[in-house]
């Protein structure tokens, strides 16, 4: 049996994709005398198939080398693409994090979508995203890594307008499907490129070839610059970032797998390129530039929203941006690292304000206050999700960031200095967080607010033990770093900076005697940051606008150019016709006397040269 299961690791992603059209029939018009609720059953029972099948082949082939498998998917003259996997603990260690977290928001959605009608549409789109992000860490081609993120693109723009009769959904799903577009399209460029240049599209076949390749540095800094493109537009970096923000209309069950794992899939395939990216020093530089200044900005952008989920998309935007610094140095284990622990925390963070803002109707943060004696456990395991996430041992995201802290300090010790700004930036906000919910006066919204139904709360517990039991299976899965060999000072100051951010989040929003909301003596300045750096009216003023005035001038010429001497050609040939009509008399001298007299003008047309010559 467990031979079979280890053969038959394809399967995992088809678990979601069987679940996903069974759940089909329970669609609103469909069946209607059972109700929605078998499509949630049905995808959570295959869900946690895969998980199982997941747990016992990665168990079975811990430690072992990984091996290939090849499916023929084209065979054309000059042209052979075929769907490579490679197994890998790596791969299952994904897949396992992957149906895991997928499973337990099937669970938490079944208590959120309780009175909603949508139950088939929501979780056959959570299933196409684990299907899909499961064949993507299995996956071991560019090629095909690049069509399984078209569709994860698409399942973003369907799933979050799955309540397509607002405005503000729609506008979401609309913006979020045409920002990651712009990364599709400029990454479908390398992916091209890259095949004549090294012969393969296979990610272990590009790693050999980049260790030998000597190309051109300027055809080097383009490709690398092509494939930094699509992972910027998922993982929601400078300047593509804003569609995360707009994503956040979508259900809360929804967001728990984009916030934490597929903005992680471009990472991941910016892990996967980073050798041939490291061609480029420019390349690099660029990576590790745009992952500071996203990580920098949106980390202070996230302390001045008041909308609880306009913070958890920024602080996923933030973490993500030192993952394109790890990256950018080379650190890629310490960036796979970070990815783990900070998926599992920021899921959790999202699961104890999801019941909260499920009950208490609102999301904004100024309508909380006095929870914590009303709803202790969703306040504990924010409390788990926000030490897990930042530098604080023993919590998992200290280890994570001592790693990448360790590789900044060899290479570029500046870049040290804005890990250890966003790590205090992020546990301010996140303490933030807390105390507008948790502390202070019970307020109208909170008066009557107790914990959620158990199916909330179960996933939300099992998540905090599993979060905080991460150390331990690091150290189990030799992915901790050697004590004895890290910088104490640098994980000194990583924690120095954990408390400092705690401390003056707990002194301002801990304390009853701060008038909140906060203001600045500058309103200016604090409009800057809740505004997003004003990000959006830059976007208005210079591309939209570029876009609407090049639009208006394609389309006057278009309509008055090419559509103006199409009709002149129609309309002079109507004319022709309409006034020749009235020489048809029936008689043949006639016609032959028009014969005659259009030779002897043509024939004198062709001669008039000749005559000016004479």
């Amino acid at each position: 049996m467990l031979d079979f299961l280890s053969q038959t690791i394809w399967l995992i992603p088809c678990y979601a994709l069987i679940g996903a059209g069974l759940a089909l029939p329970w669609s609103p018009g469909f069946i209607r005398r059972t109700g929605p609720r078998p499509a949630g059953y049905i995808n959570a029972l295959m869900t946690f198939m895969a998980f199982l099948h997941s747990l016992i082949a990665l168990s079975d082939t811990w430690n072992q080398p990984p091996y290939a498998l090849s499916f023929e998917w084209l065979n054309a003259p000059g042209l052979i693409i075929n769907l490579d996997l490679e197994v890998s603990t790596l791969a299952l260690g994904a897949c396992v994090l992957i149906t895991g977290l997928n499973f337990l928001a099937q669970v938490y959605a079944i208590a959120y979508l309780e009175m909603d009608w949508g139950w088939a549409r929501v979780y056959s789109l959570m299933g196409l995203f684990e299907a899909g992000m499961c064949l993507l860490v299995l996956c071991n081609s560019l090629f095909f890594s690049y069509v399984i993120l078209e569709i994860l693109t698409l399942g973003t723009y369907l799933i979050v307008g799955i309540w397509y009769n607002q405005s503000l959904v729609v506008t979401g799903a609309r913006d979020a499907f045409l920002t990651k577009r712009v990364g599709d399209l400029i990454l479908l460029m390398g992916v091209v490129a890259l095949l004549p240049l090294s012969g393969t599209w296979n990610f272990s076949e590009l790693a050999i070839w980049a260790e030998t390749a000597d190309l051109d540095p300027t055809v080097a800094t383009l490709l690398a610059l092509t494939l930094i493109a699509g992972p910027i537009a998922k993982c929601a970096q400078f300047p593509l970032h804003l569609w995360l923000d707009e994503a956040m209309e979508g259900p809360y069950p929804a967001t728990i797998l984009r916030n934490t794992l597929v903005v992680s899939t471009g990472a991941w395939v910016l892990i996967k390129v980073q050798p041939i990216i490291a061609l480029s020093p420019f390349g690099s530089s660029v990576v590790f530039a745009i992952g500071a200044a996203t990580a920098v900005g949106t980390s202070l952008i996230s302390v001045a929203q008041i909308d609880v989920k306009r913070v958890l998309s920024y602080l996923t935007s933030a973490y993500l941006g030192i993952v394109f610094i790890a990256v950018g140095i080379g650190a890629t284990q310490a960036a796979l690292v970070l990815l783990l622990t900070y998926a599992l925390a920021m899921s959790l963070l999202i699961m104890s304000t999801g019941g909260i803002v499920l009950n208490n109707i609102t999301q904004d943060l100024t309508q909380y206050g006095g929870l914590w004696s009303r709803r202790p456990i969703s306040g504990l395991c924010l409390i788990v999700g926000g030490l897990s996430l930042v530098a604080l041992p023993p919590f998992g995201g200290f280890w994570s960031l001592v790693q990448i802290a360790d590789a900044l300090w060899e290479t570029r010790p500046g870049l040290f200095a804005v890990v250890l700004a966003v790590n205090a930036i992020v546990a301010s906000s996140v303490t933030r967080v807390f105390g507008r919910m948790f502390a202070g006066e019970v307020t109208d919204f909170t008066r009557r607010s107790s914990e959620g139904l158990w199916l909330l709360v179960l996933p939300m517990t099992v998540l905090a033990g599993v979060t905080l039991h991460i150390p331990l299976l690091l150290a189990q899965w030799d992915l901790l770093p050697d004590w004895a060999m890290v910088n104490r000072s640098l994980a000194l100051l990583l924690t120095w900076s954990s408390l400092a951010g705690i401390g003056f989040g707990s002194l301002v929003y801990l304390n009853p005697n701060w008038e909140k909301p906060v203001k600045l003596s500058s309103k200016a300045v604090q409009d800057f940051f809740a505004y997003d750096f004003y990000t959006p009216q830059l976007y208005k003023g210079t591309i939209i606008f570029a876009v609407d005035r090049i639009s208006k001038a394609v389309y006057w010429l278009d309509r008055y150019i090419v559509d103006g001497a199409v009709n002149f050609v129609g309309f002079a040939t109507v004319f022709g016709g309409e006034s020749l009509k009235y020489n048809t008399s029936g008689r043949s001298q006639f016609y032959a006397f028009s014969i005659i007299l259009s030779v002897a003008i043509f024939i004198l047309l062709t001669t008039l040269p000749h005559f000016s010559n004479l």
